[in-house]
């Protein structure tokens, strides 16, 4: 039983009175019931509770006998806890939207002295919110018994905010009781003291409005950390959709509009590979993420080599044509995807890993930003390595500072730029898959980012990860912190008029390289 019969005396007559009078159909009769129930210490008092909650209460008009079904349809006589039939003619006890808050109340406190340690500190937070001193002596006899450091600290605070409603209470317990509540620090704390009617130049009044000013500062705090949280989400993927455009920027020196829609092909790979695996292979939905990253990476490098191939390599040297070549280009890709897919938006699963959150202090972290801003530094540093230890990285770092020295030297520029288009493309299908974790897959999604991505390689400076890196940082970090003074317009706005005036006094960025793009 999660209520102990020890905890407060087991008084049979006023049970039984309270048993009784739920049979009279009236609402002010149960909700007294329900007070004498959830403090009776007896043990039947949650099932009657909970069935009573649930519309399982069953009362006869006639015998005044009341009935409770459990979960598993057994029906038992409420007053004794034996089995017994209910008669024909027993009727649900009715409820009300006051008396229902007061039953969720009562459960809340029948459940202090649950073996679960989870249960216990959600139920002294039920009591925390209600404040009701009828619960202060369970609160007493659980923090008596409490081995659980997180339970005996709702418990404290339990006690503290029934102490605080008490005018029984002395102005010592008050304020012993507000510097508890102070330790919490949440915002339903400060709401609480905030609602205290205190005598402003008594000692308890000034301890009150010291609370609430330490409370205010440490939500200020943790407000800026988790606007640094926000910030540092979206830098990260600000990264994701720019690390592909910075390498074939700053190796190709090409303006390539289509980058987006590459991210929007990653997304729709993600979207077919939950479909097939929906359909056919149910079980491997927790893994369809791990399926989609290399596969979003192949396609949208295999694309990105055919335009490549197909329309960049007849516009080296002229950028504002290859600048309308690839705008056109994304037009007729999200054409497409429209034509295939419809342009509605399609629904992209979270595995059971990516879902829900978890809290430190007083900021809130979702799973599924979290593993994406550790999917994005993985694919940084694996991209950097690259870069540093293989062939192909050595290639593509000799064309970028020098192109002709680089040919004359044997190396097959055009393969390294074919190469270097597929694999920027085939980095921005992986930010698609992330992205659908977090964002619509439609046929517009690449259009969201393209503008950022451009932003965040010209600030960092062009063909430089490390500069991309911070670049996406900071304008992450930038844009969370002017939303909420400026608004989300007005705060883009403010970046856009920044970043133009960084390049007026840094025109290569923050980290420059010497390449093709520079030296011309």
């Amino acid at each position: 039983m999660l209520v102990a019969a020890s905890s407060l005396p087991v008084l049979a007559g006023p049970f039984e009175d309270a048993v009784a009078q739920l049979a009279n159909d009236s609402f002010s009769d149960t909700e007294a019931a329900v007070g004498v129930l959830a403090t009776s210490g007896n043990p039947l008092a949650l099932p009657i509770i909970d069935a009573l909650s649930d519309g399982r209460l069953l009362a006869d008009p006639q015998s005044k006998k009341v009935f409770y079904t459990d979960k598993s349809g057994k029906t038992f006589n409420a007053a004794t806890g034996e089995a017994a039939a209910a008669p024909s003619g027993a009727v649900a006890v009715r409820l009300n939207n006051r008396l229902r808050r007061g039953v969720e109340a009562a459960l809340g406190g029948l459940t202090l002295l649950s073996p679960d340690p989870g249960k216990r500190i959600q139920a002294a937070q039920s009591v925390f919110k209600s404040h009701d001193a009828a619960f202060l002596p369970v609160i007493d006899s659980a923090l008596q018994k409490e081995t659980n450091s997180g339970a005996r600290r709702a418990f404290a605070e339990a006690r503290a905010a029934i102490i605080l409603f008490d005018p029984k209470e002395s102005e010592a317990a008050k304020l012993d009781a507000v510097q508890v509540i102070r330790d919490r620090g949440d915002q339903e704390a400060l709401a609480m003291l905030t609602g205290l009617s205190f005598d402003p130049s008594s000692a308890l009044g000034r301890g009150t409005a010291a609370a609430i000013s330490s409370i205010q500062s440490k939500l200020a705090i943790w407000a800026a950390a988790q606007n640094a949280w926000y910030g540092l989400s979206l830098g990260s993927v600000l990264l994701l959709a720019a690390i592909g455009l910075a390498i074939t920027f700053g190796v190709m020196g090409v303006i390539n509009m289509a980058h987006g829609e590459m991210v929007m092909i990653g997304a729709y790979v993600t979207f077919m590979v939950q479909e097939v695996i929906r359909t056919r292979y149910p079980g491997l939905f927790d893994y369809s993420l791990l399926i989609a990253v290399p596969l979003a990476f192949l396609v949208a490098g295999l694309i990105g080599v055919i335009i490549e191939r197909s329309i960049i390599r007849f516009l080296y040297g002229r950028p504002l044509e290859t600048l309308l070549a690839t705008w056109g280009l994304s037009l007729v890709l999200q054409q497409a995807v429209r034509t295939m897919f419809g342009p509605t938006n399609r629904e992209v699963g979270n595995p059971s890993w990516m879902s829900g959150a978890f809290e430190i202090g007083q900021m809130t972290i979702t799973y599924n930003r979290l593993w994406i801003v550790v999917f994005t530094m993985v694919v940084f540093f694996l991209l950097l390595g690259m870069l540093r230890f293989t062939a192909l990285g050595l290639e593509m770092r000799a064309v970028t500072q020098n192109r002709r020295m680089a040919a004359s030297m044997g190396i097959a520029t055009s393969r390294v730029d074919a190469l270097t288009f597929g694999l920027g493309s085939g980095i921005a299908g992986i930010a698609g898959v992330a992205l659908s974790q977090i964002d619509n897959v439609s046929p517009n999604l690449g259009q969201s980012y393209i503008i950022d991505s451009f932003m965040v390689v010209v600030f960092g400076g062009v063909g430089n990860l490390w500069g991309t890196l911070v670049g996406a940082m900071t304008l992450g970090i930038a844009n969370k912190f002017l939303e909420p003074v400026a608004g989300a317009v007005l705060g883009k706005i403010a970046i856009l008029v920044l970043i133009i005036l960084f390049i007026q006094k840094r025109p290569r960025g923050l980290f420059a390289l010497k390449g093709r793009s520079v030296e011309a």
